[in-house]
């Protein structure tokens, strides 16, 4: 596509003009009326009828600390032997916080 240098270029006035007309486009464009509803906010204030879950207990079955794991004196995570970076006065500390 051919350019023509020679003719005159828009001044900040017709940018701003053009933002204008542009703006005023999209006010009577119907799609762009409607408004973004965040899903989480929705579920925040939704209850559920007759939900009382005050007496509810969760039940889960807690696997106690296996032979090839260690927990990690930084993080506090379970990690598997393999993740075992330094042992020091009975402290051991996995790769990620060693690094």
């Amino acid at each position: 596509m051919a350019t023509d240098y020679d003719s005159p270029r828009k001044t900040d006035d017709d940018l701003s003009e053009d933002s204008l007309q542009e703006l005023q486009a999209r006010r009577t464009d119907k799609a762009s009326g409607s408004i973004d509803i965040d899903e989480t906010d929705l579920a925040e204030s939704l209850e559920l009828p007759g939900a009382d879950l005050s007496n509810e207990e969760l039940s889960l079955r807690v696997v106690p600390l296996q032979a090839d794991e260690f927990t990690c004196a930084r993080c506090f995570l379970v990690h598997h032997r393999s993740q075992l970076a330094v042992e020091r006065n009975g402290q051991r500390i996995c790769r990620e916080c060693a690094a």
